[in-house]
């Protein structure tokens, strides 16, 4: 896999957003920690409360972000679960942290069983 280029711009096709609940403390966290782990690219985090234009394009791809995060790269989407799958297989192994997301959420199965867990955390 070629590792994207760093970008700020929407359209960009190599850029790697993550449009996560900024009012989550879970998923603040984790793309907090996701980022700081991060050293080959430049992660663009944007809060899907913000006005940020990326939220409004992930909108109207019809992603509902009140049930998970959405990542996109290279110019595909992720969705939940999908989303935490792209990032596990992204993130580096040199954190514990990276390492026991990328053992989970590698696995489609087990990811999708995880998932929606999380996602009750978060409405706690």
């Amino acid at each position: 896999m070629t590792m994207p280029s760093a970008s700020t711009e929407v359209g960009d096709t190599d850029a790697l957003w993550i449009v996560y609940d900024g009012e989550c403390p879970l998923c603040s966290r984790f793309s907090i920690l996701y980022r700081a782990r991060e050293v080959a690219r430049k992660v663009n985090l944007v809060d899907a409360r913000s006005q940020d234009p990326i939220v409004a394009e992930v909108r109207a791809r019809g992603f509902d972000l009140d049930a998970g995060m959405v990542v996109k790269l290279g110019g595909h989407y992720y969705h939940g679960a999908d989303a935490m799958g792209v990032m596990a297989v992204l993130g580096s192994d040199s954190t514990l942290f990276n390492r026991l997301n990328r053992a989970v959420f590698r696995h489609p199965r087990l990811a999708r069983g995880l998932y929606p867990t999380l996602v009750r955390g978060r409405r706690l």
